[in-house]
Order: C-alpha cells, then sequence, then structure tokens
C-alpha cells in the first residue's frame, strides 16, 4: 500500500555520530535527536541555530531534556516524530492498529540503523532515514525526513507487517513539535463555490482534530495547519505550518499538552478494513510538507520554491486559456464554437477548451458520463473540424473529462453495473445524477485508459480538464463492498501517471466541482488547479490569496467571467476581473461573441499585459502587506533578483477611510531605488476624484522614485477607489545614477 511517489529522493548515506543530526538550509534548522535506540526526536525545527559542533549538539540535548515529573512514567517524556504510548506519551498516538484479539496495539520501536545525506557545509538541507522494528509487535518501520534546500521539511514512513498474522493498521500519524510562543492556529474551511476560507482559533491546552471523509481533498480542506505567535500576519510573527500531500481522507491536527508539548500532525484517515496488512504486506504514508517562516508569505515562499525546483514542474510560459463551458454549458456547434475560437484569438488566447458535452449522449448532466466517444449527433465528423480550425488560429487544443465518474443512465453503466463503487448491497445515493468508477477493477481501469488513450491518440489534444464531480459515499470495491477510498485514490495517481507516460507533452488540470481537489498529491502529476467554480472576481480574491498560500500561481487557474457572474449575480467591470485574473493561470471563461468590440479590444490589452508579465508573475515571490484597513487589499509578486515588482490594491469595501492613507509595497531590495507608477490598463483609479476631488498628485506615468526600505516602511498613498476596484502599480529598480 503506497501514498505517493518520493519528491526529490536522496540515497542515504553514513550514520550520525553522536546520534544528533543537523540539517541547516534556507534560515531553517531541523536538529533530530536520533541517539538512546528510540525513533527521533525533533530538538528543534524553527530558525536556523547556526553552526553546531558536536559540543554544542549534546548541550542542546542536555539543556532540552524535559524534566521527570509528573509524567506518565518515571523517566521524562520526549515525543517522537511517530508518538508511542510505550514512551509515556497519552496523547494522539502515531500508530492505531492491534492483531486479532487486539494483541500488540502498542509499539515500542527500538532504531536500527540511521543514515544521513546532508550537504559537506552542513547548510544545504539533507534527508535522515531511520530503519526500526518491533520484535514483538512484529513489524518494522521506515522514516525519512529531508530539508530541502528550499527550508521545506518532508516526512514520510512506511511500516511492514513482518508478522505471519494479519496487522490492521487504523491509522499512521507522524508530527512535529512547534514551540509555546505558537499559540493561535489557523486553518481553512469552505464549500462549492467558496473553498479555502481561512478561520483562527486558540492553541489552547487539548485537542484539535480536522477530518476530511469526502474521498477527495475536499471544499473544506484544512489545507495549511499554521500555528503561529499571536496576531501572525503576511510578513510578521513566526509561523509553523503543515501540509499533508494526498487526494483522498485525511486527519490534521494540532495537539497541545501541560506537559509542554505542542505537536501539529497528520495522516491519512483510513476507512475499516483499508489498512489491514498481510504477512509482509507494507503501507507508505504520504508526504508531510512542513514550513517554517516569520510571517506567512515565507512560509509559502518555501513551498512555492520548491515546486519550482521539480523537474517536472511547467517550465513553459503558461498559456492564455478560453474555456467554453460558461459561454455555451452543453449547447455545442460547430458553428458557434468556431465563431467563438476566432474571437479567442482575436485577444490573443494560446489555448482552446472544448468542456463538457462533446461525448456520447450528453446534452445535460444527468446522461451519458462514462462513454468516452464522440458524440456522432453533435459531431458527425468527429472532433477534427473544430480543432483543425483551432489550431489553424495558433492556438491549442483541450478537452474536458471526468474519468473517475459514470452516470447510471449510461452505455457503460448499463453493460458493466458491477464496475460502479458500493457497499455490495446497494447503490449510494447519486450526487449530480453520477456515481463513482471503480477503478481499482482491472478491467475498469484499463477500458478508462483505453478510451482516454485513444482519443489523444486520434486528436491532436494538448491538454486535459480533469473533473471529479461527487464526493466518495459508501464508496466499496464490488463484490465484496469492502472499503475502496484509499486504493481508488491511488489507482487515480495511477492513471494519471500512465497517461502522462504515454503523452509526456501533456498537460493536466485537476478540477474538483471547482477547488475539491487541491494539494501536492494530485498536484504531483498535474500542471494546473481549477481553484473554485466562482470565477467572481470579489469572490476569487479570496479565494485565489488562500490557493496561493500553498501553491505558486502558475498552477493556479484564473478567468475572466462575464460582467453578470453565473454563480453569484454580482456585476463587476472589465478591468477588475482581469486584474484578479492575473494573477494566477489567465484564461477567459466568457462568451467573446456576445462581448462588444471595445470590451475585447479593452480585454485585448490585458491578455497583453498577461504575456509582458508572466515571467515575473510565475517566477517571483508573492508579497501580501499586512495593511489595517480591511476595505483594502496590497498583495504582488517580486522578481526573485529585486529588479521589478507588480502590486494590485483592491478595494473589496467601502472603507472608513476618505481618502486613503499610504498602503506600504513589501519585498524589495531595502538600499534600492524604485521607480513606482500606475500600470496599464489597470490604471484607471475607477473612484470620486474625477467628480468632487482632484487626481491623486503621484499617480503619473513618472511615479515616484523611492527606496525599497521607505517603500515598505512608509508606503506610498493609495488612490480613492470604489468598492470592487482595482489597480495596479509597477516598481522598477533604477540603475545607479538613474533617475
Amino acid at each position: 500500500m503506497s501514498s505517493s511517489d518520493a519528491p526529490h529522493s536522496v540515497p542515504p548515506a553514513a550514520a550520525p555520530p553522536g546520534g544528533i543530526v543537523v540539517l541547516r538550509a534556507d534560515g531553517v534548522g531541523l536538529v533530530l535527536d536520533t541517539g538512546g535506540g528510540t525513533l527521533p526526536r525533533v530538538l528543534h525545527w524553527g530558525a536556523d541555530p547556526g553552526p553546531l559542533d558536536p559540543s554544542d549538539t549534546e548541550a542542546l540535548r542536555l539543556a532540552l531534556r524535559p524534566q521527570a515529573i509528573g509524567f506518565s512514567i518515571d523517566e521524562a517524556v520526549e515525543v517522537s516524530v511517530l508518538p508511542e504510548q510505550s514512551a509515556g506519551w497519552l496523547g494522539t498516538p502515531g500508530l492505531v492498529g492491534h492483531r486479532a484479539g487486539g494483541t500488540d496495539f502498542s509499539t515500542a520501536f527500538r532504531t536500527r540503523s540511521v543514515a544521513v545525506d546532508a550537504a559537506p557545509d552542513g547548510n544545504g538541507g539533507g534527508t535522515v532515514t531511520v530503519r526500526a522494528g518491533d520484535p514483538v509487535a512484529e513489524l518494522d518501520l521506515e522514516l525519512t525526513l529531508r530539508l530541502t534546500p528550499e527550508g521545506l521539511v518532508c516526512m514520510r514512513g512506511t511500516l511492514t507487517n513482518t508478522g505471519d498474522t494479519d496487522f490492521v493498521l487504523e491509522a499512521l500519524h507522524l508530527a512535529l513539535p512547534v514551540p509555546a510562543e505558537a499559540v493561535e492556529l489557523l486553518d481553512f474551511t469552505g464549500r462549492h463555490l467558496r473553498e479555502r476560507g481561512p478561520q483562527r482559533t486558540a492553541f489552547t491546552h487539548g485537542l484539535r482534530v480536522r477530518e476530511n471523509r469526502t474521498g477527495r481533498t475536499g471544499y473544506d480542506s484544512v489545507y495549511l495547519l499554521a500555528a503561529g505567535t499571536a496576531g501572525f500576519g503576511h510578513r510578521t510573527g513566526e509561523v509553523y505550518a503543515l501540509h499533508t500531500g494526498w487526494s483522498g481522507n485525511l486527519r490534521t491536527f494540532a495537539e497541545r499538552t501541560f506537559h509542554s508539548i505542542s505537536l501539529l500532525g497528520s495522516g491519512e484517515l483510513l476507512l475499516s478494513g483499508e489498512g489491514i496488512l498481510a504477512p509482509g504486506a507494507s503501507y507508505t504514508t504520504p508526504w508531510r510538507f512542513a514550513s517554517h517562516g516569520i510571517g506567512l508569505d515565507e512560509v509559502s515562499s518555501r513551498f512555492h520554491r520548491w515546486m519550482r525546483a521539480r523537474p517536472h514542474h511547467p517550465s513553459r510560459p503558461r498559456p492564455v486559456v478560453v474555456n467554453t463551458w460558461e459561454a455555451v454549458y452543453f449547447d455545442h456547434d460547430l458553428d458557434r464554437l468556431r465563431a467563438l475560437a476566432d474571437a479567442a484569438a482575436g485577444i490573443g488566447a494560446e489555448r482552446f477548451v472544448l468542456d463538457d458535452g462533446w461525448f456520447g449522449g450528453r446534452r445535460d448532466d444527468r446522461r451519458a458520463l462514462g462513454d468516452w466517444y464522440v458524440s456522432e449527433e453533435v459531431w458527425p465528423d468527429g472532433l477534427g473540424p473544430l480543432i483543425d480550425h483551432v489550431t489553424r488560429l495558433g492556438m491549442e487544443f483541450g478537452l474536458w473529462v471526468e474519468p473517475e465518474m459514470v452516470n447510471e443512465d449510461s452505455g457503460l453503466a448499463r453493460a458493466h453495473p458491477d464496475w460502479i463503487m458500493s457497499t455490495g448491497g446497494r447503490l449510494p445515493g447519486p450526487a449530480r445524477h453520477q456515481q463513482v468508477l471503480d477503478l481499482t477493477r482491472p478491467e475498469a481501469f484499463d477500458h478508462i485508459l483505453g478510451r482516454l488513450d485513444a482519443l489523444l491518440n486520434e486528436y491532436p489534444i494538448a491538454y486535459l480538464k480533469w473533473d471529479h464531480n461527487r464526493d466518495l459515499v459508501e464508496a466499496g470495491r464490488p463484490p465484496t463492498g469492502r472499503a475502496g477510498t484509499h486504493a481508488q485514490t491511488l489507482a487515480t495517481y495511477r492513471l494519471m501517471d500512465e497517461l502522462r507516460r504515454r503523452h509526456p507533452a501533456l498537460e493536466i488540470e485537476a478540477c474538483s466541482s471547482g477547488g475539491g481537489r487541491v494539494d501536492l498529491g494530485v498536484l504531483e502529476r498535474t500542471d494546473r488547479v481549477w481553484a473554485s467554480d466562482c470565477i467572481d472576481a470579489l469572490e476569487r480574491q479570496e479565494i485565489q490569496r488562500w490557493t496561493n498560500a500553498l501553491i505558486p500561481l502558475e498552477l493556479m487557474g484564473s478567468h475572466v467571467g462575464s460582467e453578470l457572474c453565473h454563480t453569484t449575480d454580482r456585476r463587476h467591470p472589465l478591468d477588475f476581473r482581469a486584474g484578479t485574473a492575473l494573477f494566477g493561470h489567465f484564461g477567459v471563461e466568457w462568451d467573446l461573441t456576445a462581448a462588444s468590440p471595445a470590451e475585447r479590444e479593452r480585454l485585448a490589452e490585458w491578455v497583453t499585459l498577461y504575456k509582458e508579465t508572466r515571467d515575473l508573475l510565475h517566477t517571483g515571490t508573492t508579497v501580501h502587506a499586512d495593511h489595517p484597513d480591511p476595505a483594502l487589499r496590497l498583495h504582488g509578486v517580486v522578481a526573485r533578483d529585486g529588479s521589478r515588482a507588480l502590486y494590485a490594491l483592491v478595494a473589496v469595501a467601502s472603507s472608513e477611510q476618505y481618502p486613503p492613507g499610504p498602503v506600504r509595497l513589501p519585498g524589495l531590495e531595502p538600499d534600492a531605488r524604485y521607480r513606482v507608477r500606475p500600470q496599464p490598463p489597470g490604471d484607471v483609479p475607477d473612484g470620486n476624484a474625477d467628480r468632487w476631488g482632484r487626481p491623486l498628485p503621484w499617480w503619473t506615468p513618472e511615479g515616484v522614485v523611492l527606496t525599497g526600505r521607505a517603500l515598505e516602511r512608509v508606503g506610498v498613498r493609495a488612490p480613492v477607489l470604489f468598492p470592487e476596484r482595482l489597480v495596479l502599480l509597477r516598481a522598477d529598480r533604477l540603475d545607479h545614477g538613474e533617475d
């Protein structure tokens, strides 16, 4: 039972002298005590403690050893990365399981070997591999802990049953300690059309557990679990954050006890029977990723830089997308879609995606899901005429699919009702008129793989929008009906991986009723996520900001919709819609044939700006100002070399301040001088100044020149804006002597 591929795997080397391992990278330190024969304990995770020689590490171990008093055993209780009751820990156990009759429910692992592969200078991260066993419980454990060059901690474990009877694994949690100063928690909740809403709670004594049982990452995924100093913000406060790279069921927790122990931990939430390990069988956890920084921006930056360093990370400029869904829905007509493609090419689009409705008898969402054959009724000559037209216009062609699902009213379901996930005695209640296809069944897997492979071989399809539109309810595996969410998640990964192996140039977007599957597990095999089915620009300001807390902008689909938003019935001007979509993987989801010539011309200006700045937006560092006025938001991207930046000043509501005060521009080089000026086409401050006041004095094409330090600590005066409007500011570093 395996959960995901290793990120940036490194072969292990020699064991550490003295049992203490010090890994340092990019301002982060991870100090592990692997001595004493027990599982590794984290002496420190956080800000880099600097070089530590053997005497320093021994002193640190002594200085941090707890007093043996008031605990559950006479010895001092030190919690490992897999907490064990045998060590005196009576909080959430790292391993939950047993053999027949309830035996071997508590483990006492003893380390057999420790191997370390670290940078020679001790300041480039490294990997620690610990192999341990419990001969009484007849279990082996391998733990991998890695500090990447970006300062990101990656952890996972593999449990192997070495006995001659089944071991029933119920949970395998890994945890990291955080200091007493982390007194506040941030995690996320949400729903369809409003994903990843932040929520804060005090980090007090007790256990805060977030569980996801939807079979996919979920709208209300905890996403990031962050603990930090009181009132931590984007640029302030010490923050420790955890993410689990898994697209199925998950448990995440924060626990603080009166023993001065505080942990952030997680593990896959295994359903009944999913963790039965036969003799010789193994279970591997998903990867956990942990980031430390001063403020949430630094925490996010570590995730972003690590992802961008992956060998399979998208490297070419992210193309401008036009998606047909909100333009035509199921009304597929060749002439209409050709006209839409013409309009898309006219505004500078580079990829044209045909959404739901192209296959079988699919005229609405009630039927034909699973019948992955081009509809002869709608497309009598196949998709070739449309694809030829799109490619002649210089655009790539993309296609919507939902391979994991099936309508009961479909040829596939009628031919193979036993391929539908169920408890064995009944079908789950339908959701969106569909059921879940059991991809763990080899015949079903091979059929779907064959159909998708055939489409990709027949047509020049560069891109699949891969949807997943329902939760996994009673997701059993026929004919036994045993729980199958874990195996289904792995089967989906294998299906994506095999398609990418056969079609290396193929790009895949992960969509799940909008933003219901956004995690680092699915992003190991996809090139973009769809953040939400809501493309209302005001809602997207919040959704995109918090999606970007984990993933970089180039992986986040962000579209310009029509003036009247289809999901909120709210109206927004074009500049607000386009300026919001700019900070992501830019696209359009709007019937451009119904747009006026002036609207298309203005949209083309925004497309041009995106093309001119995507190298900055998709490689730079995302920053957010901690602005005191809740009506105003300022976010932006600063080039990694500090040479330039692009900021958006957004009015999300009406302000108590009139006119507004200064806003600070974070992230620039303190001693460099920058020219700050409005950035067309986002240079029109749509407010009351033209009616009842005078223009902002510095708001000119020449702008103003200040140091990066002054811009971050003092700022520039913000223009008056109507609610639900934005403007763009650019900052360009000046050469010495330039004014």
